[in-house]
């Protein structure tokens, strides 16, 4: 779930598996516990079309605020999957010989560029973030949700959203949270919120420095730093 605010984005994010990239390479693809801001902001951008690097447009985006919640009692799981690309095409015929990697000179890799990955998912995973966004972006991001330009998706195209990313823009942080919590009620059976991830100060006890503010997309990706803290719902 996406919620925006002042205005305020809201997204309900349910889906049984899905994935958060942060700081990921090729063999290896881990992910995050919880939505990230550069994982948000690349969702609203896929929606609208945004390619490139966008570092003007990010730019906008720098300064805005996130809340993500946590929904449901479960604990959330990994699960690991082996992946391998690359193996059993044909030399002999033109098009599946592009499909089989090279190396940096364009010759065929060592054992027949096979490459082997591990991808690490979120299994049975609920959130729900409210987005803060620039002035400006709002009617922009509604007739992007409503008539999406790329696939919706939750880090992969194999991770598809089980409900609509998308729950409205809202003036207030206020509306876009009772807005939240209405939806919770009408959307999971398991209707409690578990726990709130939000952004402070460096010096707050139990602050973890994340990698997720981006500044630019496209092939030289880049980002910036902040701090997070999990706040637990009281019981």
């Amino acid at each position: 779930m996406l919620f925006l605010f002042n205005w305020t984005l809201y997204f309900p994010v349910c889906t049984l598996l899905i994935v958060i990239k942060s700081n990921s390479i090729f063999w290896r693809r881990t992910t995050e516990l919880h939505p990230t801001k550069s994982g948000v902001i690349g969702l609203i951008f896929c929606a609208l079309g945004l390619e490139g690097s966008q570092t003007e447009a990010l730019h906008e985006w720098l300064n805005t605020s996130q809340v993500v919640y946590e929904i449901g009692d479960n604990e959330t799981d990994t699960i690991e999957d082996f992946h391998m690309v690359g193996n059993g095409y044909s030399e002999d015929d033109p098009w599946e010989l592009e499909c089989i990697p090279k190396t940096a000179t364009g010759k065929k890799a060592v054992n027949g560029g096979a490459r082997l990955t591990r991808r690490t998912y979120l299994q049975d995973a609920k959130f729900a973030v409210l987005q803060d966004i620039p002035e400006g972006w709002e009617s922009k991001i509604i007739e992007g949700f409503r008539n999406p330009r790329w696939d919706i998706y939750l880090g992969r195209k194999s991770c598809v959203p089980s409900i609509p990313v998308f729950s409205g823009v809202y003036p207030t942080f206020d509306e876009a949270e009772k807005q939240l919590r209405s939806e919770i009620e009408s959307y999971f059976d398991d209707k409690k919120i578990k726990g709130v991830w939000k952004e402070v100060d460096s010096s707050a006890l139990g602050a973890t420095l994340i990698n997720d503010v981006p500044l630019e997309f496209g092939l030289r990706k880049k980002y910036g730093t902040r701090y997070i803290k999990y706040f637990p719902s009281e019981k």
